[in-house]
């Protein structure tokens, strides 16, 4: 297939475009680095491009038989106006210019949500077909599909992806949580009660093709394991797999304190459940946190 992926040069779509040219595709990636580490792969393109605004970027897009849309400014910093203002078009622009440029019943469209389109909701479990919450992340999020489905209208095939914490090696969340746990310095963020909803990047990689060779995948799906656990026995697992202890919290207010509003992703409560990928007979390499902390860490 030729696939296109929108913010290919970050942590899942580095791993991402990897997996699909060891899978024989032609791809094209997107995105505002300069450089891509695989640029000089065979049969890979990387286009340079600023994706909020339209250009000659998309005519790569409408070329694709799949587009997969993973960009989006990272949401694990301190959230100023401006920058939430760079939170909100990094993905609803960059989405709407993509959906322009695609047509056609037999194209795909694989585009990234965050299971913080449910707010937090304490022990509530949350499948697919629950409401969203009402917090910045989750009107976000409501929109940000809402952009991707319009491409229904042209005949493409839209799936979502919701994506919990993704855990891989390099990377993403663990690369920040590491050092402190290595340091004996870990432990849970603030109460440790809250849900939290993890992948492993191998299960989240292989989930994805999962989607692009199933015709009649479409909607949302859940992307996270179906081991959901408490923050706090998550850090528990990390130390173990560290061989450290994870005793030292994170206190709420601290944490309020040195991230803003943007506590809020750490402190919130997701039961988040994959029913949609288990039914339609996804298996998860990695269902259990400690198996998956292992494997990375260990």
């Amino acid at each position: 297939m030729k696939i296109a992926i929108t913010g290919a040069s970050g942590f899942v779509g580095t791993a991402l475009t990897r997996l699909l040219l060891d899978g024989g595709h032609v791809v094209t990636g997107l995105g505002t680095s300069g450089s891509h580490p695989l640029q000089s792969a065979a049969n890979f393109t990387w286009i340079c491009a600023d994706t909020t605004l339209s250009g000659a970027w998309q005519a790569a897009v409408g070329q694709a038989d799949a587009v997969i849309n993973l960009a989006g400014r990272t949401i694990l910093k301190r959230w100023s106006q401006a920058y939430k203002a760079q939170i909100v078009d990094s993905r609803i622009l960059t989405t709407r210019n993509v959906v322009s440029a695609m047509k056609g019943k037999d194209k795909v469209l694989i585009s990234t949500s965050a299971v913080g389109y449910y707010g937090s909701r304490g022990d509530q479990p949350l499948a697919e077909e629950s409401t969203p919450g009402t917090d910045f992340l989750a009107r976000l999020s409501v929109d940000w599909e809402e952009a991707a489905r319009v491409a229904e209208k042209q005949g493409v095939r839209v799936a979502i992806m919701r994506f919990g914490v993704v855990l891989g090696s390099g990377g993403g969340a663990l690369a920040q949580m590491l050092p402190v746990f290595r340091m004996f310095a870990g432990g849970p963020l603030g109460s440790g009660r809250q849900w939290f909803s993890w992948i492993h990047m191998a299960d989240l990689l292989a989930a994805i093709q999962f989607l692009l060779d199933r015709k009649d995948a479409h909607g949302p799906y859940n992307f996270c394991a179906p081991g959901v656990v408490r923050q706090k026995n998550f850090a528990r697992a990390l130390g173990a797999a560290l061989g450290r202890p994870a005793v030292v919290p994170a206190p709420s207010l601290a944490l309020r304190l040195m991230m803003g509003e943007a506590a809020g992703v750490l402190l919130a409560s997701q039961r988040v459940r994959p029913d949609r990928l288990i039914a339609d007979g996804f298996s998860f390499r990695f269902a259990e946190v400690d198996s998956a902390l292992a494997d990375l860490v260990g």
